[in-house]
């Protein structure tokens, strides 16, 4: 643990529990009034007086002028590092202790300012997304206080993306579109943070009913401009130099950093699979093919009647195609987001027409035999660090392109089966945007199958989860469109 107070106050109690007089710490180099200065906090010891008395008092300068000895110190950084290795190795859990160890007993701003971002990583791998926004805030507050000691894009591209998670759009496409000016300003078109920032903006576009703009974005991002030309590194330290000319420290240090650790690399292979998956999600959400021009003058998709807005059309087959093709490139995803690039790979086949690979694919994972029964209610309790609530979703949603499956295979009692099982299981979710996205969903499949009660069941429940309110004859009247 750090020492007690400022250096005064450690420099008397040591003293004090060495039995020395303030005469007699002073010795023949220094007097005793000027002692009892420094005690009082009325002198700050020069660096030749705090070897002095580190000597005489059995300690070292680092402790009298910090609170921490080397070997604390140096203790604190590896168990930082560790903490972000069990980050890495997917256990948000015991990363987050690491971290709150080391703010707890750093007195180093630098080591303290690296865990608090760890930490809210941490909490975000945990699903804990409202106290990562949190803590982002305070660490985009610190950045912007202080340019000149960090970067404040990190932070903000973080937000961006727990922005969208919780399902404030607004927030997740004012803060990307941001981040990308910033990285334009800078010249930097490629990198990992390019694409994250990317990929927030187009989803978060798609999510808006903006499909013109999600298009036009992915074009960008799965086309770069150059990218092919320099290695990644070379347009990293290009970056860092334009930042360093303009006098913002922090970021022209961050861009430096980066531009180390991706000398060599051939290209952050697992930021343009997520990007991958996101433009294969765009795809399927009704966004046409990448491959085609921007349209000129495009215009945004109005919300729906009732203030919330209408379920978007299915890709189109020519889209579910290029999805497919994209989604080969998604191999170096693991955990969640290699399921979603499975459950996105299945509802590409069910719009080309290959109905039993999408069907074997999702009977697969959900592990359910037939995939028709309901959700067991003895499910294994899911290890320490699971978020439950986007496992849940996650099988909702692989239900509900199983059921589309079913619907297009000429089967609506298998599917209607299959839409129970995710309606009992999408009730036990929060209300929030991703339960009412996947409430709309059940809803337009009960109308496929003609089950129009249901419908108005399901749309009713979509516009209670994002927090509107609908009268029963509104409910009725979706349920007819």
């Amino acid at each position: 643990m750090p020492g007690p107070g400022n250096v005064g106050e450690r420099v008397r109690n040591l003293r004090l529990t060495r039995r020395l007089s303030q005469a007699q710490l002073a010795g023949h180099d220094l007097s005793d009034s000027y002692i009892s200065l420094i005690e009082s906090g009325k002198r700050t010891p020069t660096p030749t007086v705090l070897r002095m008395l580190a000597e005489r008092l059995g300690c070292t300068p680092e402790y009298l002028a910090e609170g921490v000895e080397p070997e604390q110190r140096a203790h604190l950084e590896v168990r930082e590092r560790h903490a972000h290795l069990a980050l890495l190795r997917g256990d948000p859990v015991t990363a987050e202790a690491g971290f709150d160890e080391v703010i707890a007993r750093s007195d180093d701003p630098d080591l303290t300012s690296r865990a608090r971002w760890g930490r809210a990583r941490a909490l975000e791998e945990l699903g804990r997304t409202d106290d990562a926004i949190a803590h982002f805030e305070e660490l985009r507050e610190q950045a912007e206080r202080d340019p000149g000691r960090a970067s404040w894009l990190p932070p903000v591209i973080a937000l961006a993306r727990c922005y969208h998670a919780v399902g404030d759009l607004g927030q997740a496409v004012a803060l990307g579109e941001r981040a990308v000016e910033r990285l334009n300003q800078l010249g930097l078109g490629v990198g990992e943070e390019y694409t994250e920032v990317g990929r927030i903006l187009l989803l978060a576009y798609v999510d808006r009913s903006d499909p013109a703009r999600a298009h036009e974005l992915g074009r960008r991002l799965l086309n770069p401009k150059g990218a092919a030309d320099e290695p990644t590194s070379v347009h990293y330290q290009r970056a860092s130099m334009r930042a360093l000319d303009e006098g913002t420290i922090g970021d022209s240090l961050y861009f430096a950093d980066q531009a180390l650790a991706a000398r060599g690399d051939t290209g952050p292979a697992q930021s343009r699979a997520r990007l991958s998956l996101a433009a294969a999600k765009a795809l399927l959400r009704g966004v046409m093919p990448f491959s085609s021009p921007s349209t000129s003058n495009p215009v945004p998709a109005a919300a729906g009647e009732y203030g919330f807005e209408r379920p978007r059309p299915e890709g189109s087959p020519e889209a579910a195609q290029e999805a497919l093709e994209l989604l080969e490139g998604t191999t170096e995803l693991d955990g969640d987001e290699s399921t979603e690039s499975t459950i996105a790979r299945a509802r590409a086949l069910v719009l080309v027409g290959d109905l039993d690979d999408a069907i074997a694919a999702l009977e697969q994972f959900l592990d359910t035999g037939l995939a028709l029964a309901a959700p067991s209610r003895t499910a294994l309790v899911p290890p320490p660090g699971t978020d439950v609530a986007a496992r849940t979703q996650k099988s909702v949603l692989a239900r509900l392109v199983l059921a589309r499956a079913r619907v297009a295979q000429g089967d609506p009692t298998a599917a209607r089966v299959v839409l129970g099982a995710a309606s009992e299981q999408l009730a036990t979710l929060s209300a929030g945007r991703p339960a009412a996205h996947l409430f709309r969903e059940l809803g337009e499949l009960y109308e496929l199958v003609q089950d129009a009660e249901a419908a108005a069941v399901a749309y009713r429940q979509a516009l209670e989860a994002a927090g509107l309110s609908a009268s029963p004859a509104t409910s009725n009247a979706r349920a007819r469109v």
